[in-house]
């Protein structure tokens, strides 16, 4: 099995996960983290930067920065870990429809990210090599068309697929979510043998529950996940969760987060003043 070592930021609720292979000592990151102050504007890297610390601790040769989608929670590091380290960065293939989809939400610029800002675009069935390890990507749609699960030894990495049992599952009122297709995501995972590890990319602490968590079983989440254990039917889940969704206000930082992450983590261009700048579209979201 592999090594994991989870770090969890408070300000976004989310997990990153370093994963290596014991005998060989190479190492991926899943879904890290670059801090952003919405406020001030102001970026650091501090979240990414004890995720390299604990590489140069275990003695680790990092081959691939992951992300299982393109957040609208949190700007993703993938880049700047590209660049410290020279990790590839890769992602569902289908990202280049999410690329399609807001692109043009953020006006004319002389940058149009496609997928080429990517070292690697997975499909469902791919391998990656992690040492004596393989990493098995499974298409996951439904929280966003591109989602993806890294599934490596008993550990499946979920990304926003589903919560921990007491939780839940993911929103799908996003461009290109689909509550249907999701439903059929996570029947495809708890397919998967029982003691399978689920490692989820976010914990957001449920009335009862004091301490954050994100490690759970397929088997728990058959007997206990409260929006879909076994014997909830796809017509009851979808109307869960569509009623539930438009509940939901915007994502607090899904406008910066966006525009960051269909780059892999990369900031647009500088303008002529050679100052960067993030964009804020009026009226774009939401009614």
């Amino acid at each position: 099995m592999p090594a994991i070592k989870a770090f969890f930021d408070k300000a976004t609720n989310t997990v990153t996960y370093l994963v290596w292979d014991t005998a060989t000592r190479e190492a991926a990151v899943i879904d890290p983290v670059l801090d952003f102050d919405p406020a001030a504007a102001r970026l650091s890297t501090v979240s990414a930067d004890e995720v390299l610390a604990a590489v140069k601790a275990e003695g680790l040769t990092l081959l691939w920065a992951l992300d299982t989608h393109a957040h609208a929670d949190h700007l993703s590091a993938a880049s700047y870990i590209r660049e410290r380290t020279g990790a590839k960065v890769g992602i569902g293939a289908l990202i280049t429809d999410v690329q399609k989809t807001f692109r043009p939400m953020f006006g004319p610029t002389s940058d149009t990210p496609d997928a080429e800002v990517f070292d690697a675009l997975f499909n469902e069935g791919d391998e990656i090599k992690l040492g004596n390890e393989t990493i098995r990507v499974l298409h996951t749609p439904g929280h966003t068309s591109a989602c993806v699960t890294y599934l490596i030894g008993d550990a499946a990495f979920v990304g926003d697929t589903v919560f921990m049992p007491d939780y839940g599952t993911a929103r799908t009122d996003f461009p290109g979510g689909d509550a249907h297709a999701l439903y059929r995501s996570i029947r495809k995972l708890l397919a998967l043998p029982p003691e399978t590890r689920i490692f989820t990319g976010h914990d957001y602490l449920p009335e009862g529950r004091e301490a954050f968590a994100w490690e759970s079983t397929v088997a728990q989440h058959r007997a206990a996940n409260v929006h879909v254990h076994d014997g909830v039917s796809e017509d009851e889940f979808v109307t869960m969760r569509t009623t539930r969704d438009k509940t939901l206000g915007a994502p607090r930082l899904i406008l910066p987060s966006l525009q960051v992450n269909i780059r892999a983590g990369s900031l647009p261009p500088a303008e002529s003043d050679g100052q960067v700048y993030l964009r804020l579209p009026v009226n774009r979201l939401g009614k």
